[in-house]
């Protein structure tokens, strides 16, 4: 069993909770969660000591978002490597604990090439760990730079769209700080649309199964004062079809080098609901999450999830007699099959834009996309 435990504390926190940081106590370096499997009920932090045990918090969806799994997973490799364990056993269990997202790869690539690097360079193993270390620390860092970018191109996009403000936005799953260094991607565009006074209402689809969007987006805008209102998955038509949507802003966990969006299972209907609506659907990522080696959306590993997720119903800290495998409150007959996708992919027809630190992509185009990728990196070597 991997060395993974919890603890709750009665502190008040600040409005803005990590949902991941390094701490050196006496006994050894940790890294620490905010275990989002418990939210909203609780704020309940899991600590990991090795790689092991974040890898199991990574499958169980205790820490998720495609930009928090790439700070995530190279924190993992420099634990696995301050703490003595071999470090390319640990970075290729993370880096295959989800297959989808890609910045989760990208992120234990990172630690483990600054590893190496040190170690090629004549560096001792603690200087390799260092060095693994700071990378990490320095992606964590430039992730939250890339989120204010992002919110500010994405509201700069959504006044250019829908001049005179009073926006409606329609958002799934979860993507604000809860995935990210710094206050999110999607999410952060309609919380610096809030901060300017230009949100009327922020449409939270719930988010089936899992409930991140009712869990976790409700939370996360609830905490910052934003105009919310929580909707089934299965409603966003009759909005479009009252219209009462002004926008879709969704995050992304792989986009390919077509411009293909992998999201949250949910986001391809939306897309399709905003086409036929004449809405614009924009997709917030950083990029990092573009992946210029898949080349189109049917190349995408879509991962597919246990079917308890789907036949059971889970409620944060609700205990059920007698449960079975998810330790949820059955819904569906015993034995029943599910179909349980975490990702769909939307085509880049469909997509509006592409928001990133580097600015809005739209036309959504395979040419634009590399120019952008291509501007990030002249930046980084700058």
């Amino acid at each position: 069993m991997a060395d993974q435990y919890a603890y709750s504390g009665d502190d008040k926190r600040p409005t803005e909770i990590p949902a991941i940081r390094w701490e050196e106590p006496p006994e050894g370096p940790v890294l620490v969660l905010l275990d989002q499997t418990r939210l909203p009920v609780e704020e309940v932090e899991l600590v990991c000591t090795d790689a092991s045990a974040l890898v199991e918090a990574i499958r169980s969806l205790a820490v998720r978002g495609a930009p928090l799994l790439g700070i995530a997973g190279a924190y993992g490799v420099a634990l696995a490597a301050v703490r003595g364990f071999d470090v390319e056993e640990a970075a290729a269990a993370l880096a295959s604990a989800r297959p989808t997202a890609v910045n989760l790869a990208v992120g234990v690539r990172r630690a483990q090439a600054a590893h190496e690097d040190a170690l090629a360079k004549g560096g001792d193993i603690r200087e390799a760990a260092a060095a693994a270390l700071a990378a990490a620390r320095q992606l964590h860092r430039e992730d939250a730079e890339a989120s204010a970018r992002m919110a500010e191109h994405g509201l700069a996009l959504l006044d250019e769209l829908l001049p005179g403000g009073g926006h409606r936005i329609l958002t799934h799953c979860n993507t604000g700080s809860l995935v990210s260094g710094g206050e999110g991607t999607a999410f952060a565009v309609a919380l610096a649309a809030h901060r300017a006074g230009r949100l009327r209402r922020l449409w939270v689809d719930e988010t089936r199964p899992l409930l991140q969007g009712a869990r976790l987006t409700a939370y996360e805008a609830a905490r910052s004062g934003m105009a919310y209102t929580l909707l089934t998955d299965n409603a966003a038509g009759s909005l479009f079809a009252a219209g009462e949507v002004d926008a879709v802003l969704i995050g992304a966990d792989r986009i390919t080098a077509d411009g293909s969006v992998a999201n949250k299972i949910g986001s391809y209907p939306l897309a399709v609901l905003a086409r036929y609506h004449h809405v614009p659907f924009i997709v917030v990522a950083p990029v990092t999450t573009v992946d210029a080696d898949t080349p189109d959306g049917a190349s995408i590993e879509v991962e597919q999830r246990a079917g308890h997720e789907v036949t059971e119903f889970v409620a944060p800290q609700v205990p059920v007699t007698g449960a079975e495998a998810g330790g949820g409150i059955p819904v569906a007959p015993l034995g029943t099959q599910a179909y349980n996708p975490a990702f769909d992919v939307t085509p880049p027809e469909l997509v509006t834009a592409i928001v990133t630190e580097e600015g809005a992509v739209s036309p959504v185009t395979a040419e634009a996309l590399a120019e952008v990728c291509a501007r990030s990196r002249r930046v980084s070597a700058g």
